[in-house]
């Protein structure tokens, strides 16, 4: 389902708001692998959705939970930081 969850939308503003060294070194197996999975998928599809025109919900979803486009931006790049493919 496409609609974001409370902790999906609390991940996304720590992602957009944080420095990745600092969450780096504090991640948990549990945390890194929300964000391989869940988190990373919704900002790949968010990131495909804004760059080549495709056709999700992601832009209304973050728009409705208040995340912003720089918001949204600042999370990719802190999940590239972190090691997540976003293409």
């Amino acid at each position: 389902m496409n609609k974001l969850s409370l902790e999906d939308i609390e991940f996304i503003k720590i992602l957009a708001n944080s420095d990745s060294t600092l969450l780096q070194t504090s991640m948990n197996k549990e945390t890194r692998n929300r964000l391989d999975t869940k988190i990373g998928i919704i900002l790949r599809e968010y990131f495909k959705e804004n760059t080549m025109n495709t056709k999700t919900v992601w832009n209304e979803e973050f728009k409705k939970a208040g995340i912003t486009k720089d918001e949204g931006k600042s999370a990719i790049s802190c999940a590239r930081r972190l090691g997540i493919e976003i293409f």
